[in-house]
């Protein structure tokens, strides 16, 4: 089921995500319908924070952005991305290991808002995957900026935050505007 991508303004957007501790069928439905909305969205990740969501799951898929290339390793050695796609990650912790590299973000809580964002160009990550399995992998590139941006969302930091001060204050305007409007659907809808 295709479900509805909130957009900024929205108080879960700020929530931190909740652990997930067990894989109940709730979780494995809310992780389908994730994956059929970021596909729908033509997104390349999407956090549950996104549909309305406060806990700790993200899914990504960077196969389509084959203009920004994306490395990954598992156990040390390069792994065939397109095999590890679409990622489910529950509970993601990521660790930092390359020097800042800034490169062009998007948000489907953000609809037509981009922006440069700095960030680590390597990371490791270690999750649960759909099973509850332990995964741990290294990634670069887009991947790794995929990921960070989403565990981003998972503990209520959005991607205008790590925008510098010039290019928010650019933006001012039409966040401000996508504020309101979001917040006087949230108003109608108490009604």
């Amino acid at each position: 089921m295709i479900l509805e991508v909130v957009q900024y303004g929205h108080p879960v957007l700020r929530q931190k995500g909740a652990r997930i501790e067990h894989i109940t069928p709730e979780i494995r439905r809310l992780i389908e319908d994730m994956l059929e909305t970021m596909y729908e969205y033509q997104g390349v990740g999407l956090a549950a924070q996104q549909v309305g969501h406060a806990l700790q799951l993200t899914v990504v898929d960077v196969r389509e952005a084959t203009d920004r290339p994306s490395s990954l390793e598992i156990n040390g050695q390069p792994a065939d991305l397109a095999a590890h796609m679409p990622m489910v990650l529950i509970n993601p912790v990521v660790t930092p290991l390359g020097p800042p590299e800034t490169g062009p973000e998007g948000c489907l809580s953000f609809p037509e808002i981009y922006g440069d964002i700095t960030r680590p160009g390597l990371v490791e990550v270690e999750a649960l995957d759909r099973e509850g399995r332990p995964v741990k992998f290294r990634c670069g590139g887009l991947l790794s900026r995929a990921i960070q941006h989403e565990v981003d969302h998972l503990n209520g930091i959005l991607f205008i935050d790590r925008m510098n001060a010039e290019t928010r204050e650019r933006l001012r305007p039409e966040l401000e505007q996508m504020r309101f409007e979001t917040q006087a659907a949230l108003a109608r809808k108490k009604k």
